[in-house]
């Protein structure tokens, strides 16, 4: 999942007392009197709640579009313009999973360190935060590692403190390997690509096997984003909204947020998800769960974290992310099937997510997104007790002011879970669009669920037994 989280599109609004309605004003005459004459009483009227839902609709872009790219058809664009050299984190298949992970935590986005040999050899794989989900899972004994005797063996020597090098760790499992372009590809072809299912290419110099940028969907959905009105088949899209537009899958996967973090973390690894939904009793949004979280359990001090449940995950996530912006942060990860392709670009480039969850508004307005600062804070919910950790995990104490699923006001804070719109969902709609043929993006869903870890098998039937499948 997912990086930190922005204000959001709705505009604060904060309501005072006035003596019309019975308010009163303690302050000092001379205090009451000055302010009569302050600018605060000739500025202009606030924004009308027309005028405020078309912002909302049709978020401005930031910044102006590249000059370079005005005037030609994207599809021609090659790879290589869109990438940069900076991106590209090495590690050698001897580098220990804990100086690997690191790196990861520290490069940052695009999330995901290239693996070779030797200093001099060709990429020869890849380590993301669903590796580390994976490796964190055979660690703590809820990989049923005792089917593996590979995987027992490295459990024990990670809990006795032994480095783990990234090589051992292939017999977790990745059948897929990485796509690769030439720099000189043109774009439509990692369009193809990505509105198949694929989350990111590697990008590669002519002629040579040296990689020289890494190009992800979100990179692509943000450069048409910030570049849209210079591709104008992909423009006239922004106004319209899901609805009309009929994109996004009518089911998805969600967690009830009372269920333990750790059923959580297996349910992405068995499916083959970056992301889960955090529901309530009522099936409201309160939260989300994705792979790059983890790294918020990678030191032992914070391993009791698995004994909390999802809904006390999802507020240690926002206490981090408002501890690095400096700001609060709040849960902004849902839609409504009423908002524009515009709104919902703008909050996946903002949020740097990978997909936004589809619910029923509950605002009165079909098309107004229920704002999450009319919110109480999900800190101060009740209290409810976490699950038992599995028998076969490592002793994890602690107790966490976990919140309570039914207690939670969800409906104020999103709304009913419908579907989900990803970022492959969209970019599907825009090589379509321009006349591309991308393949069926379920069928590279299937390939990553195929993908995962059989030493996970075990465990898959307890963990599903906690998620919850939404159709409508």
């Amino acid at each position: 999942m997912a990086d930190p989280t922005p204000p959001t599109d709705t505009p604060l609004r904060t309501q005072t007392a006035s003596p019309k309605n019975g308010g009163t004003i303690s302050h000092r005459s001379s205090f009451a009197e000055n302010l009569r004459h302050s600018p605060r009483s000739q500025r202009h009227p606030s924004f009308t709640q027309a005028a405020v839902q078309e912002l909302i609709n049709h978020p401005a872009k930031t910044g102006a579009s590249d000059p370079k790219f005005v005037g030609r058809d994207w599809r021609s664009i090659r790879v290589g313009e869109l990438v940069t050299t900076s991106e590209v984190r090495w590690a050698e298949l001897d580098t220990d999973v804990q100086s690997a992970t690191s790196l990861l935590i520290e490069a940052g986005p695009p999330n995901v360190i290239l693996l070779r040999e030797t200093p001099t050899s060709p990429v020869c794989g890849t380590f993301d935060y669903s590796d580390l989900n994976a490796y964190l899972l055979v660690v703590v004994g809820l990989a049923s590692p005792e089917q593996n005797s590979q995987l027992q063996a490295l459990a024990d020597r990670a809990r006795e403190g032994k480095p783990i090098k990234l090589r051992e760790i292939d017999i977790l499992g990745k059948e897929n390997a990485p796509v690769v372009l030439n720099q000189s590809d043109d774009l439509s072809k990692a369009m193809e690509h990505f509105g198949s299912g694929v989350h990111r290419i590697l990008v590669q110099k002519d002629g040579t096997n040296e990689v020289v940028g890494i190009l992800s969907q979100l990179r692509l959905v943000r450069f048409l984003w910030e570049n849209g009105t210079s591709f104008p088949s992909i423009d006239q899209l922004y106004p319209m909204v899901l609805k009309d537009l009929n994109i996004g899958a009518p089911s998805t996967i969600a967690i009830n947020g009372d269920k333990p973090l750790t059923d959580a973390l297996q349910l992405m690894n068995i499916e083959g998800l970056t992301s889960v939904p955090v529901v309530d009793n009522a099936l409201n949004v309160v939260g989300n769960i994705s792979t790059a979280d983890v790294k918020l359990l990678t030191s032992s001090s914070s391993l009791p974290l698995l004994k909390s449940t999802c809904i006390h995950f999802v507020s240690v996530i926002l206490s981090e992310r408002g501890m690095s912006d400096g700001k609060d942060s709040f849960p902004v990860f849902h839609v409504s099937p009423y908002s524009t392709l515009a709104h919902t670009v703008a909050k996946l480039v903002a949020t740097r997510s990978h997909r936004m969850w589809v619910v029923e508004s509950s605002s009165p307005s079909p098309s107004n997104p229920a704002t999450p600062l009319s919110t109480p804070s999900i800190s101060h919910a009740v209290l409810a007790s976490p699950s038992s950790s599995n028998p076969t995990s490592p002793a994890l104490s602690g107790t966490f002011p976990a919140v309570s699923a039914a207690a939670l006001p969800g409906a104020r804070i999103s709304g009913r879970l419908t579907g989900v719109v990803s970022l492959t969902d969209i970019l599907n709609l825009f090589a379509r669009q321009s006349g591309l043929h991308p393949m069926n993006p379920n069928e590279q869903r299937e390939r990553r669920r195929r993908s995962s870890s059989s030493s996970m098998r075990p465990s898959i039937d307890s963990a599903r037994g906690s998620s919850i499948d939404i159709r409508r």
